[in-house]
C-alpha cells in the first residue's frame, strides 16, 4: 500500500481521469504546471490528478472546483524539452480525498487523505465473478474488442478494470463515478453496467455497439 504524503500538488483537468496502477501520458505546457512538475522532480515526484467540476471554464485562470475524490501518480519519466515544457508518464498509485487546499503557489497544492482500495479475501469470487461478466460485456463492444490485445486474460482483475475504467472511450463524469466506486468489485460492476447502457442506446440490444 502506498503511503501518501499529506500534502501533494494537484493537477485539474476537464477530461481526464487517473485509476490506480495506470500509466498516463501527459504533456505539461502552462508556466504554473510546468513549474509544478518541475518541484516535483526535485522532490517525490508525486502528483494528483483530480477532475474538473462543470463550469470550470469560467475560472480556468484560477482555481475552479475540483471533485474532491482523485488519484495520485508517480512521474515515471520526464522529458524536459527546450522551451520548458514537458513530456510525463504518470503511473497512478493511490486514490485520495481533498481534504483542504493551500494558495501559496501558482499552483494547487492539496492537504489530502489516502483511499486504500484493498480487496478482502471474501470479495476474491465476487471479483472473478464480475470480471467474467465484463469480459462479456467487452464481447458485446466493439471498443472493447479494440482494447483485447492491451488487457491479456493473464492482467490481474484490479489492473484489467482499472486500465478499461481508463482507456475505454467513456465520459469524464462517467470516469469520475467508476474512480469513487468503492474498490475493484464495485468498479467493475459499475462498468458493466455502464457498458451494457450504451449497447442498449445504441438500439441494438446482444449485437455490437460503440462505447462512446
Amino acid at each position: 500500500m502506498t503511503i501518501l504524503p499529506s500534502t501533494i500538488p494537484i493537477f485539474p483537468l476537464f477530461n481526464t481521469v487517473l485509476f490506480p496502477s495506470v500509466f498516463l501520458p501527459l504533456h505539461i505546457f502552462e508556466p504554473r504546471y510546468r513549474a509544478m512538475v518541475a518541484d516535483a522532480l526535485r522532490g517525490d515526484r508525486i502528483i494528483g490528478l483530480v477532475l474538473l467540476r462543470p463550469g470550470w471554464e469560467h475560472d480556468y485562470d484560477g482555481r475552479p472546483d475540483v471533485y474532491p475524490i482523485g488519484c495520485a501518480g508517480l512521474i515515471t519519466h520526464a522529458e524536459a524539452l527546450a522551451d520548458g515544457r514537458y513530456n510525463i508518464i504518470l503511473q497512478g498509485l493511490e486514490k485520495f480525498r481533498i481534504l483542504a487546499e493551500q494558495d501559496d503557489r501558482d499552483y494547487r497544492l492539496a492537504h489530502v487523505e489516502g483511499i486504500a482500495e484493498q480487496l478482502p479475501s471474501l470479495e476474491t469470487d465476487a471479483l472473478a465473478e464480475a470480471r467474467r461478466r465484463l469480459e462479456s460485456a467487452l464481447r458485446a463492444n466493439q471498443a472493447g474488442r479494440r482494447h483485447d490485445a492491451m488487457m491479456p486474460s493473464s492482467m490481474p482483475a484490479e489492473e484489467l478494470i482499472n486500465g478499461l475504467s481508463q482507456y475505454l472511450e467513456l465520459e469524464p463524469l462517467e470516469r469520475q463515478a467508476l474512480l469513487e466506486r468503492d474498490g475493484p468489485v464495485e468498479r467493475c460492476r459499475s462498468l458493466v453496467e455502464l457498458l451494457e447502457m450504451k449497447v442498449l442506446a445504441a438500439g441494438r440490444p446482444g449485437r455490437a455497439g460503440r462505447v462512446h
